[in-house]
């Protein structure tokens, strides 16, 4: 009897641990899945950064000018992700995260056919529609289809495919343009997003919590909902907040950098960038730590130290401007990922519709983030932008003190 019963305790056990073995295998699947979608989206969005003291020299404009090229990119997420959350909200997730991705590459490949500045603008605008698609969508996908436990950590997960990604956009670009020049650019990383597409059609697994909205007018009312939320409400500000500081920072720098007493070229420009790769290591470590602080705790200090590595970019040593760019990067990538995990958490319903007006906002302060501090640039010069950023950043403070729950 004990011989019986140790075999039927020794089979379910074998048969427990193949589960075991399969819930693992497909989330590491789907988080090596969704990291790709996170580079991918995060490929293009910003590869014009280190180029633009080049390309403000062949379009013959101002610093102020050349940053609506990137600008252009992040309106058109803004304007795009909450229609793309309803969106996919009826029709579903991996059947509109893929084809957005292949489709990523059409305009990424026009874009080095322009002429002129306002060709390219126009082509970087559409970029940005399509950005918004796999990105907001990308966030519900991730709240749907992991436990309230670990979305803080495929969060994580997500934001740091989007930083390594975001890198190697801007370092191939700092890297190529004085070989293939500025047009091959953007035609190799759009062939790169076509091949991330391409993988990611056969790694990301089908949502299977997902349930549809019959209809659009659904997502609006729930849009309405999230509106009324001042929790969420505040959520949307500081992701405002997130990338708006983030931008003004790495796109100033460029011009800060190639000046004197640098005089970086743009490979140098280019490779600071890597500095992001720091915030790809700490984001998902940090990504444990959120559930344990909260994530109003947990934003409060990731804000502070964005604040701290801004200040010491002022220190005219290039040593000392590296370090704060890196602390300032990784500090900003903990905040996104807190934010887009206490949205997706705190939505109890249509979260792609959530996630999407939490897209909209967070890439409208990418896209002001561009132009805004070009006013303080030409007044007060590089100490004028980091004035800018610690204002935005204590406002942040405020908000997560004041409307989130600890």
């Amino acid at each position: 009897m004990k011989r019986v019963l140790k075999m039927e305790y020794s089979g379910s056990g074998e048969q427990g641990c193949s589960s075991i073995d399969r819930v693992h295998s497909s989330e590491k699947q789907r988080s090596i899945a969704i990291s790709l979608v996170g580079f991918c989206a995060f490929l293009n969005l910003y590869t014009p950064q280190p180029l633009l003291p080049l390309l403000s020299h062949l379009f013959q404009s101002s610093a102020s000018q050349v940053s609506l090229i990137l600008s252009a990119s992040t309106l058109g997420v803004a304007i795009t992700a909450p229609w793309a959350g309803a969106l996919a909200d009826r029709w579903g997730r991996k059947r509109v995260i893929v084809p957005s991705l292949l489709l990523l590459a059409i305009p990424g490949l026009l874009e080095a056919t322009s002429v002129n500045l306002h060709a390219l603008i126009f082509w970087r605008f559409l970029q940005g529609m399509l950005t918004a698609i796999v990105f907001s969508v990308s966030m519900a996908y991730i709240s749907e289809e992991t436990t309230k436990t670990s979305v803080s950590k495929t969060m994580a997960i997500y934001v740091a495919g989007n930083v390594v990604g975001g890198f190697t956009g801007r370092f191939l670009a700092g890297s190529l343009v004085d070989v293939y020049g500025w047009r091959w650019v953007f035609g190799i990383l759009a062939g790169l997003t076509l091949l991330g597409g391409i993988f990611a059609a056969s790694w990301l697994p089908v949502a299977r919590r997902f349930q549809p909205r019959t209809t659009i007018h659904h997502s609006i009312q729930a849009m309405r909902s999230h509106l009324s939320n001042l929790r969420l409400l505040a959520a949307y500000a500081i992701g405002f907040n997130i990338l708006f500081s983030i931008v003004a920072l790495f796109t100033y720098m460029n011009f800060y950098l190639s000046a004197p007493p640098f005089h970086l070229g743009n490979l140098m420009l280019g490779a600071i960038f890597s500095v992001y790769l720091f915030g790809a290591v700490i984001t998902p470590i940090a990504g444990r730590w959120i559930d344990r602080l909260g994530y109003a705790r947990s934003i409060m200090i990731a804000s502070s130290l964005v604040m701290l590595g801004a200040l010491l970019t002022l220190i005219p040593a290039l040593s000392m401007v590296i370090v704060g760019l890196a602390i300032s990067a990784a500090a900003t990538f903990v905040c996104q990922s807190i934010a887009t995990s206490y949205v997706g958490t705190t939505a109890k319903i249509a979260r792609s519709s959530a996630t999407g007006l939490y897209v909209a906002t967070y890439y409208l302060g990418g896209s002001l983030g561009a132009v805004i501090p070009g006013y303080f640039w030409n007044i007060a010069g590089w100490t004028g932008c980091i004035i800018l950023v610690l204002a935005v950043e204590l406002f942040t403070i405020y908000l997560s003190s004041t409307f989130w729950k600890r």
